[in-house]
C-alpha cells in the first residue's frame, strides 16, 4: 500500500450505516478530477461518523470535471452515468486521506483505503502527488 495522500471528497454511494463508499478526487487548478470510490477501510462507526458530516453539504450537481466516463475501465474504477444516478453529491470542502497500492493508466486509485478526515487540510490546495513528492497538499496556482 501507498502510504497515503489526500483527497477531497466530492460524493458518496449511499448504505449500510449512511454511506457505502465515498468518491474522491484532487484539484488541477480549478477543476475537481475524479480519482475513486473508496469502499474499504471503514467500520460501521466510521461510515456513520462520516455520513453525518456529509449531510449536510449535499448539493444537486456532480463537482468532478471528467464524470461521467463512457465504460467502466478493466478493474471497475471508472464511473459510468448510470452509476452516476445511484451517487449523492457534497460540496467538496471534507480531505479525507487515502492508502492505495497504485495510480492506474487511466488516472485512477487501484485497491484505495480510507485511513481518516484531515481536518486540518484545505481542500482548494489538493493535487495530485507525484512520485517523490512528500504529499498530496501543494501549492495550487489557483489559491490565493
Amino acid at each position: 500500500m501507498n502510504r497515503g495522500q489526500e483527497f477531497v471528497i466530492g460524493g458518496y454511494t449511499p448504505g449500510l450505516h449512511g454511506l457505502d463508499a465515498i468518491i474522491v478526487g484532487y484539484y488541477r487548478g480549478k477543476e475537481l478530477v475524479y480519482v475513486a470510490r473508496v469502499r474499504n477501510g471503514f467500520v460501521p462507526a466510521s461510515r456513520r461518523q462520516l455520513f453525518e458530516k456529509l449531510k449536510p453539504l449535499v448539493i444537486s450537481k456532480c463537482p468532478f470535471i471528467n464524470l461521467p466516463e463512457k465504460h467502466r475501465s478493466r478493474w471497475g474504477e471508472g464511473m459510468t452515468d448510470d452509476e452516476m444516478k445511484k451517487c449523492v453529491w457534497v460540496k467538496p470542502q471534507l480531505v479525507a486521506q487515502i492508502e492505495f497500492l497504485e495510480w492506474t493508466d487511466a488516472d485512477h486509485l487501484r485497491h484505495s483505503k480510507f485511513v481518516g478526515l484531515r481536518e486540518d487540510k484545505d481542500p482548494r490546495r489538493v493535487v495530485k502527488e507525484h512520485a517523490g513528492d512528500s504529499g498530496g497538499i501543494a501549492p495550487n496556482p489557483d489559491v490565493q
